[in-house]
């Protein structure tokens, strides 16, 4: 009898050494992550977004650009005055478009990603497109960008 008595309590012991507590510690309980996800280096969560309006300015490239775009189509129109006016037109046009072009660029509006990352940094991150980013949200960091992670 005393060997069967021996043989529980050893595996009762056995038993016990094994046993986790309930919620389990997936190796993050130090931090405070309890919850199942699985942490990386490179991730974190999104604890405010602000929108950053842009001002509706150019500094003259887009109606460089423009201009020099529009010139050389207006250059393949006619022939003697006909063409010098459709050139001198076509790039005036193409200023004028290139310059419009670069100021809404310039006015899209921008995100600023305030981001407290699992390693206990803080970042902020600006980005044109924030997809389905949302306060609370929890990223990915991949280069400069913020990716959710599904």
């Amino acid at each position: 009898m005393s060997t069967r008595f021996a043989l529980v309590i050893l595996s009762a012991l056995f038993l016990a050494a094994c046993a986790t507590s309930p919620g389990g510690n997936r190796g993050y309980s130090d931090r405070g992550y309890d919850d199942g996800y699985a942490r990386c280096q490179s991730c974190g969560t999104v604890e405010r977004i602000e929108v950053v309006r842009g001002e509706r300015s150019s500094g003259g490239g887009g109606a460089v650009l423009g201009g020099i775009i529009g010139g050389v189509i207006g250059n393949q129109i006619g022939s003697g005055d006909g063409r010098r006016a459709a050139t001198a037109v076509g790039a005036i046009g193409g200023a004028v478009a290139g310059n419009q072009v670069e100021k809404n660029r310039n006015a899209a509006p921008t995100y600023d990603l305030f981001i407290r990352m699992d390693d206990g940094r803080r970042i902020v991150v600006n980005q044109r497109e924030i997809g389905g980013i949302r306060e609370g949200s929890y990223i990915e960091m991949r280069g400069s960008e913020a990716f959710q992670v599904r």
